[in-house]
């Protein structure tokens, strides 16, 4: 069952506040009758506004709001007074998110930052009162501007998560195994394809007090890139990863070919994933012996770096530790 509290994907209709309207007025006091136009302008209409944020780990606060209304700009008055803005509506995301325009998947930006803003809808802007348009040739004008309508639109927030370092496997490969003796993450682990269904993000603890960050996604199989199994739903993850670490097990058939497999995966899904650094470590080793152990290694591919671990009995995970923070900087 997937863990309730980490939503990635979020679907809402948006709608910016319209503007206010600007005011028609004349300037009537005892001693001025005839005084000239002093009507004020409309407030802006609100804005709904994305704000990144380091505290926010996932998009659940959004998931049962399926709409989201800011505030119209009130109309201007008289004496030249302008309507007040609309409230705008400030949605914190966590960083990694991505906003989308759903009726043509139009990119609208990407929150990286913390503290960083962006106008997600923009609200309209409030009309002119009748005191804007008086000229030396129309001292009077009858007339004053409508506020600029609302914007509504539906919007799609996809997260993809910020970390140094992705974990791509098959399902059951170790990943999240390794992931809670490297860190203080706490995933789900059990004997069955499938365990980890939705990513789990650890800080791993280096030497003299340094540190970087691991990410666990689901486990991909063959023909994901397509939909199969968890599908392309949580590739989109490791897009941000610096470094890829491939995972897979001692008792593997044939550890070139899964390699392949996942790499192939990797490529038809986004072929730019292929130009990340990447690792793989071989899990499971406390079950090889010295002779296997020596065979197999024959075997791994030769062009990337291959450690041996075993998340069981620590092997290997200091040396791990040392290859990924070599490559990361």
């Amino acid at each position: 069952m997937a863990a309730p509290n980490f939503i990635d994907y979020v679907k809402f209709c948006s709608r910016s506040g319209a503007g206010g309207a600007g005011y028609l007025h004349f300037n009537r006091e005892k001693h001025l009758q005839n005084g000239g136009p002093d009507g004020g302008d409309g407030g802006r209409g609100g804005h709904v506004i994305l704000k990144g944020s380091s505290n926010v780990w996932t998009l659940l606060h959004l998931k049962y709001r399926k709409h989201i209304i800011a505030e119209a700009g009130e109309r201007g008055g008289m004496q030249d007074c302008t309507g007040a803005s609309g409230k705008d509506e400030i949605l914190e995301v966590p960083l990694g998110t991505v906003a989308r325009k759903a009726d043509t998947g139009e990119i609208v930006c990407e929150i990286t930052e913390d503290g960083q803003e962006v106008i997600l809808t923009p609200g309209g802007r409030g009309g002119k009162g009748n005191a804007f348009f008086a000229t030396s040739t129309n001292r009077a004008p009858e007339y004053a501007q409508p506020g600029e309508p609302s914007i509504e639109e539906w919007i799609i927030l996809e997260l993809k998560l910020l970390a140094d370092v992705g974990l791509v496997g098959f399902p059951n490969a170790g990943k999240s195994t390794l992931l809670s003796v490297v860190s203080a993450a706490k995933p789900k682990i059990a004997d069955y394809a499938f365990t980890t269904l939705t990513p789990n993000l650890g800080v791993v603890a280096y030497r003299d007090d340094k540190s970087f960050v691991m990410a666990d996604i689901p486990g991909i199989i063959e023909g994901a890139a397509e939909g199969r199994g968890l599908g392309i739903r949580f590739l989109r993850h490791i897009e941000r990863n610096s470094l890829l670490l491939f995972m897979i097990p001692a008792d593997a058939k044939d550890i070139k070919k899964e390699y392949e497999i996942l790499l192939n995966e990797l490529r038809k899904y986004n072929p730019e994933l292929l130009d990340k650094k990447r690792i793989l470590a071989i899990s499971k080793s406390d079950m090889l012996d010295e002779e296997l152990l020596t065979e197999m290694k024959r075997e791994v591919p030769t062009d990337i770096p291959t450690v041996f671990i075993s998340a069981a009995t620590q092997q290997g995970i200091t040396e791990l530790k040392d290859v990924i923070w070599r490559n990361l900087h």
